[in-house]
């Protein structure tokens, strides 16, 4: 089972003249969630190497087991810092892809072509394609196999606009993730700001927000479990 995580390279918030990247719940807690699992993790990022850390993710009050787990993970910590670039990836030779959100993926991986070239390729070979909290940002541009936007009348979620609204930051960010997911016809649908939340509709699986990170990753495990390809299979 072999699993590509895709994180921002983009670490700065708007104008504001403060940092962002990669939220560090998103990427921990869906990290081991595949490891444990025995999954093949590999990451990736539009520029490569160590990905920004949005720097609220790491203060006291966002520590969750699965962060500090990281943070006494060595080798995780070193591979964390070697992603490969993006466009050196190929979806043949993965069995899904996973994106963690923060803020920095609205910028660079809302935009870019061999992010939206990938998303396209795992789900028209029917692999599993899930993003939490901000990613589902990323498939903005993203079309179905027919030139209809990926998300259109597909059950999905993500960043709320409360939740954008509470963190301040909804005339910072370039879009919001609700209103775009709404704006190309998926069925938007959340909970109550800050609690877990992901849905799954066929092998498109989205997550609201941190705490939704592990139940994401463990939508795309269960799609992964029951999947038509063949997993592992390369070409």
């Amino acid at each position: 089972m072999k699993i590509l995580m895709v994180l921002t390279s983009h670490n700065t918030l708007g104008n504001t003249g403060r940092k962002t990247g990669f939220w560090l719940e998103e990427f921990a807690a869906p990290y081991y969630v595949f490891k444990d699992a025995g999954a093949e993790i590999t990451l990736a990022s539009p520029k490569g190497g160590q990905p920004p850390l949005d720097p609220k993710s790491d203060a006291p009050d966002a520590q969750t087991e699965a962060t500090l787990r990281f943070k006494q993970d060595t080798n995780a910590q070193t591979v964390l810092a070697n992603t490969l670039t993006l466009s050196s990836v190929s979806a043949d030779d993965y069995d899904a892809v996973f994106y963690p959100g923060g803020h920095g993926p609205l910028w660079d991986l809302a935009e870019d072509a061999n992010s939206i070239a990938l998303i396209q390729a795992f789900y028209a070979a029917g692999k599993p394609v899930a993003a939490v909290c901000h990613a589902p940002g990323a498939l903005r541009h993203t079309k179905a196999a027919d030139g209809s936007p990926l998300v259109q009348d597909k059950s999905v979620t993500g960043f709320a606009n409360t939740e954008e609204a509470a963190v301040g930051l909804t005339n910072v960010v370039p879009f919001l993730v609700e209103d775009e997911l709404k704006k190309n016809g998926g069925k938007y649908s959340k909970t109550n700001d800050w609690q877990p939340y992901a849905v799954s509709d066929a092998n498109l699986i989205t997550g609201q927000n941190p705490a939704s990170s592990e139940p994401t990753a463990k939508l795309l495990l269960q799609q992964l479990s029951t999947a038509t390809f063949a997993p592992g299979a390369t070409s």
